[in-house]
């Protein structure tokens, strides 16, 4: 028997995922206020925009909510490589009437610091979330000074036991279904990637934490699959994406409410990690994994010039459309509604 642990008495079972670029504080609030645990991803915010996000929230719900950090390592300069980018989506910026001189360069994405922290720990979140493993052990003890719980993403047991070890409360268990980026970290190694419902009873068999499951789950047959082989709650991230509040763009909710979303797959293109989205143009001619794709998340600035021509004459061939495996749960409801059919669904497992 596994010891209780205080997550599971505040804790909802049902977690919004956080998804940058396509959501703010709204979708959190409304999934809170719901009886979901909100989630808001702070991984493109500046620190303006987080003291904004957060002030908004927090002043939408009393309920507790997440707020999500990504915690990579950024990378060393690497100038030949990203030469060797710029010549790959020169006739791109050609064709799009773009100046291939022009292409931009820099980080689309910072890890979680001490600056954040310190706008972070004036809202004490009841939970802080992470990707790519956690923050310093010392920013790791000043987010749980505050009394907030710290849950973070694995992809295999080696990272849940790691993890673990390193002074997670609970650990999200990120199945190869999953939309968005891949949160592992001990390796670069796709193959080690298992699918939800093959992840799941391996982590809770190997750790003393709650466990919570994400990726591909949409429904109240997955949401009772997850509960079945031990799950303390699930995540759900596409689901969400059409919903009122997320501000996924209309070529995005066009494209998970059609047959593209049958086809997704892992790709470096848009970040330099892999991340899972529905395969458009770029993503077909180049090769979804292509090795001349920068370190993450040094990809992402070249493609925004692309990403925003393409979409203003309405085309996603440069869009990143992430999306996990299952895109059938995909509404055009209130994030309310989609959160309290689910809260049903675990409660009725």
């Amino acid at each position: 028997m596994k010891p209780h642990h205080r997550l599971l008495d505040i804790l909802p079972p049902i977690v919004q995922a956080p998804m940058a670029g396509v959501q703010n504080h709204r979708l959190a609030a409304s999934v809170c206020e719901a009886g979901g645990l909100g989630s808001l991803p702070a991984a493109m915010l500046s620190l303006p925009d987080l003291q904004s996000e957060l002030q908004a929230l927090h002043q939408s719900t009393q309920n507790p909510y997440n707020v999500n950090f990504f915690c990579h390592a950024p990378p060393a300069p690497d100038d030949v490589r990203q030469q060797a980018w710029h010549r790959t989506l020169a006739p791109y910026y050609r064709e799009l009437g773009l100046d291939p001189e022009t292409i931009p360069t820099g980080p689309g994405r910072v890890p979680f610091s001490a600056e954040a922290a310190h706008v972070l720990e004036v809202f004490r979140p009841a939970v802080v979330s992470f990707h790519f493993g956690l923050p310093s052990p010392e920013l790791v003890a000043r987010v749980k000074s505050w009394g907030s719980l710290v849950l973070s993403s694995a992809t295999t047991v080696a990272e849940a036991l790691w993890l673990q070890a390193h002074g997670a409360d609970a650990i999200i268990a990120q199945g190869l279904e999953a939309g968005g980026h891949r949160g592992m970290f001990l390796t670069d190694e796709l193959s080690t990637q298992l699918g939800t419902f093959a992840l799941l009873p391996q982590i809770v068999q190997a750790v003393q934490l709650p466990v919570i499951a994400a990726g591909g789950i949409s429904s109240a047959a997955g949401i009772a699959a997850a509960k079945a082989l031990g799950a303390a709650g699930v995540q759900v991230g596409t689901a969400y994406l059409c919903s009122h509040e997320a501000t996924t763009s209309a070529l995005h909710r066009s494209a998970l409410q059609s047959p593209a979303a049958q086809h997704t797959a892992l790709t470096t293109l848009f970040s330099g990690r892999p991340a899972r989205g529905i395969v458009n143009r770029l993503m077909r001619e180049l090769g979804p994994l292509n090795a001349a794709a920068p370190a993450f998340p040094l990809a992402t600035a070249a493609i925004a010039p692309l990403r925003a021509a393409a979409e203003a004459a309405g085309s996603s061939d440069f869009t990143p459309l992430w999306s996990g495996q299952n895109a059938s749960g995909c509404r055009d409801l209130p994030a309310a509604d989609i959160t309290r059919e689910f809260l049903q669904a675990w409660a009725s497992a």
